[in-house]
Parts: structure tokens; C-alpha cells; sequence
């Protein structure tokens, strides 16, 4: 969430900022919340001067009742008493002018970095990087969703039959070839220095709107209504929300955290070649690495976090590229995401596998996440994640990049989590 002190103090950057993340009516909305905070602001004023002034009577009466002056006195416990009450209905106002700048300011998106190129959709994204070798297969190659049922790995109609579209079944080396990208993945997360958590996948409200999801992605996500509970998107949301309401100290940044977690998205209305097979999914595992970083670290620690998740890849042996997002394609809550897309060569097309995003402070201020400085004062943290990796679209990459005469070749890294080095 935006602090009201930097829409306050720099209002056309923000302006300018949410029209290039194509935020509809974003010069009236932001107009709209500074007459809103103008009019809290000089309710508060009121407030205060009113109460001081009645504490300044009440002084007065004791001395008065002291020489005797009684009805005087009397008189001014009566304007006391009104100021008193004055006081009652601003602090009333105050609060309802709070709760309705709140209201806005929820569905205010993050600003992006200036570092974010100008655009409205995926087409106007940078490329910034690309690694390897686009792999030739021969004409006759299969996609992933017929590879699965040729090899018998994933089940999708005994996914509809227990629960319905989109939530697969993994069988035999299908199930292994999950279970050995967790593990690879949290074991390399580890190497670089993240702590491995285990999150719980049901989620509050309080966590929900802590990391941004709530009230922006309410509709996409599972809700448990009996309990008022959400499942999780991804893993950022129960493992950042460790930190709500923390003041942590400068001998504790950065924290580094990871975690795997199944990730529940509604995902509703998606139809069509693009969501076919594993392209897209209810359910599905993640492996998420979490920061919390100094403000003046924060975008070191994002290219850092970039690398990393490149190299994973490349030691999957996949080749891929690397896409800054231009204003238009970017979260609700990112300042500036990268995605990481694998090229699958059997449906010959990039598909996205992991985006790593710094938040900057505006995670932090819904959470109330901040640290203590060297001289004792209290600033926002700056809040990063990243998918390291996202399963499904790397499984069905290195399907049909791998597939051969004799079967599905393995890459060498996942021998050892495997135990096979071929799907046959």
C-alpha cells in the first residue's frame, strides 16, 4: 500500500507512475484521496485544538473553585463540557474520513520503478537476457499432454473424476520426477543461503492483505467459507507474512527464506491451446524464495535472486530468457518483476516458469514491516520473492525437449533425486 506522506509529497510522480502501469482514473483517484486526507488532517487539527483548549478550562475551574468564584466556575464547566463533546464527534469524523481513505488507497496498485520500460501487454516486454540452444525435433514430436498418456506419468481424466479439470494426478515416474524437482530445488535454495520453512497452505484475511493479494485477487482464490480461510497462491503469501507487525533490527537483514508449497488459482474462464495439459493449473507446486532486504539493497538482492533462478535452469539443461515487464504487464504489488519463460520446443512457444519481483516498501507497509536504523528510527523494509521453480510448465518443457526414440531423457542433475535417467 502506498504511504499518504509519498502521494502527499510527490504527487505527480505517483501520477505519473500509475498511469504508466495503465492504472484507470488515476489523477482523479489520487486527487480524490488527497481532499480526503486534507479534510482528516484538519478534523484531527480541530480535535486536537479542542481538547487543548477544554484541558485549559478544566485548569482554570480548579483555580476559580479555589477563590471561591463558583459560578463562574460553573460557567466554564459548561464550555468544557461542549468542547468535550466537539472533541467526541471529530475524533467520529476523523476515523470515518481514516477508514475511507483506507478504502481507497487498497486498491491503489505499487509504483513502478523507473526502471520498467513504457507498455500495455506481454508484446511490449523487454527481452534481457537469453541462454542456449532452441532444440530441433523431429515433425513427428508430441506435445507434453500426449507424451503423459503415452508414458502413463500424469492422469488428467482421473483428476476430473476425484475433483475436476485441473487438478492432475502424478503417477509412477511422473510422481518421482515431482518429488526430485522439490527436492533439487530446496537443496540448491539452501546452498544459497536460504532458510527452508513449511509454511501452512491455508492462509486469514490479515495475511491475504498483508502481501497484496486481498482485496486485488480475491475472486482467483479458494476460499474455505466455514472457516474464513484462503488457500494460498503461492508460498509468498504465508512465508512473508511471518513478519507482519515486526520491527526487526539491522543485525537481521537480510532474511532469506524458502519454501515448497502445493498453490491453489482459481483461474477462472481460461480455455483454449494455451492452458492445455500442464500449462496451466488449479493446483499445482512451487518452490518460492523470500528476501527481506535494507531499502538501499533491495534491487541488488533482485538481480542476485534473478541469477539465481537462471541458474537453476541451467542446470536443468533448459534454454531460456529472461523478460523485464513493462508497465502494463506488471502485479498489483510489483515495482519491477522479471519472468523467466523456457522455450517448449513441441508447442514451440516461451512459457513463463518464475517471476521475481521486488515490492519495494509497499508490502511492507500493509504489514507493518519495518526495521530500527542506527540512530533508533523505524523505516519500511523492502519485501522480494521469486519462483525457484514453479513445476508444471518446467515439467512439460523438459518432456518435450527431452523426448527421444527410446523415451524422455532426464537431465543429469535430477539422476541422483530420480534414480532413473529415462522415461520409457
Amino acid at each position: 500500500m502506498l504511504q499518504i506522506s509519498v502521494i502527499r509529497e510527490n504527487t505527480e510522480k505517483v501520477i505519473k507512475g500509475l498511469q504508466k502501469k495503465h492504472f484507470a482514473n488515476a489523477e482523479s483517484i489520487i486527487q480524490q484521496v488527497l481532499e480526503i486526507d486534507a479534510q482528516r488532517r484538519q478534523a484531527q487539527k480541530q480535535q486536537d485544538d479542542a481538547l487543548a483548549e477544554s484541558n485549559r478550562l478544566s485548569k482554570q475551574i480548579g483555580i476559580l473553585m479555589k477563590e471561591g468564584k463558583k459560578e463562574e466556575a460553573e460557567q466554564i464547566k459548561i464550555q468544557a463540557k461542549n468542547l468535550s463533546e466537539e472533541a467526541k464527534k471529530l475524533v467520529e469524523k476523523a476515523n470515518e474520513l481514516e477508514e475511507k481513505l483506507h478504502q481507497i488507497l487498497v486498491t491503489i496498485p505499487n509504483l513502478p520503478s523507473e526502471q520498467v520500460p513504457e507498455g500495455k501487454s506481454a508484446e511490449d516486454n523487454e527481452i534481457v537476457y537469453q541462454h542456449g540452444k532452441l532444440p530441433d525435433l523431429p515433425a513427428n514430436a508430441l506435445p507434453h499432454w500426449e507424451l503423459i498418456v503415452k508414458y502413463n506419468i500424469i492422469d488428467f481424466e482421473l483428476g476430473n473424476k476425484v475433483t475436476g479439470a485441473g487438478f492432475p494426478f502424478y503417477k509412477g515416474k511422473g510422481a518421482k520426477l515431482q518429488r526430485a524437482l522439490i527436492n533439487f530445488f530446496l537443496d540448491e535454495a539452501e546452498k544459497a543461503g536460504y532458510l527452508e520453512v513449511q509454511p501452512p497452505i491455508l492462509v486469514n484475511k490479515d495475511s491475504g492483505f498483508g502481501t497484496g493479494q486481498l482485496p486485488d485477487k480475491d475472486g482467483q482464490m479458494y476460499f474455505v467459507e466455514a472457516d474464513e480461510l484462503y488457500l494460498i497462491p503461492t508460498a509468498e503469501v504465508p512465508i512473508t507474512n511471518i513478519y507482519r507487525d515486526m520491527i526487526l533490527e539491522m543485525k537481521d537483514l537480510p532474511i532469506k527464506n524458502v519454501g515448497y508449497t502445493p498453490c491453489f488459482r482459481r483461474e477462472a474462464g481460461s480455455w483454449g491451446a494455451d492452458v492445455r495439459g500442464l500449462n496451466r493449473l488449479h493446483q499445482f507446486d512451487k518452490v518460492e524464495i523470500v528476501q527481506i532486504q535494507h531499502p538501499e539493497k533491495s534491487y541488488e538482492a533482485l538481480e542476485e535472486m534473478r541469477h539465481y533462478v537462471q541458474g537453476l535452469l541451467e542446470k536443468l539443461e533448459l534454454p531460456y530468457r529472461v523478460v523485464k515487464l513493462c508497465g502494463g504487464d506488471m502485479s498489483f504489488t510489483s515495482a519491477l518483476t522479471y519472468d523467466m519463460e523456457v522455450y517448449s520446443a513441441a508447442q514451440k512457444k516461451w512459457l513463463e516458469v518464475s517471476s521475481v519481483s521486488n515490492f519495494e516498501s509497499y508490502q511492507a507497509n500493509r504489514l507493518k514491516l519495518r526495521f530500527r536504523d542506527a540512530n533508533k528510527k523505524i523505516h519500511l523494509l523492502h519485501t522480494l520473492n521469486g519462483s525457484a521453480l514453479a513445476l508444471p510448465r518446467i515439467v512439460a518443457a523438459m518432456l518435450e525437449n527431452n523426448q527421444t526414440a527410446e523415451g524422455i531423457r532426464i537431465p543429469k542433475i535430477l539422476h541422483s533425486y530420480t534414480g532413473f535417467e529415462i522415461i520409457d
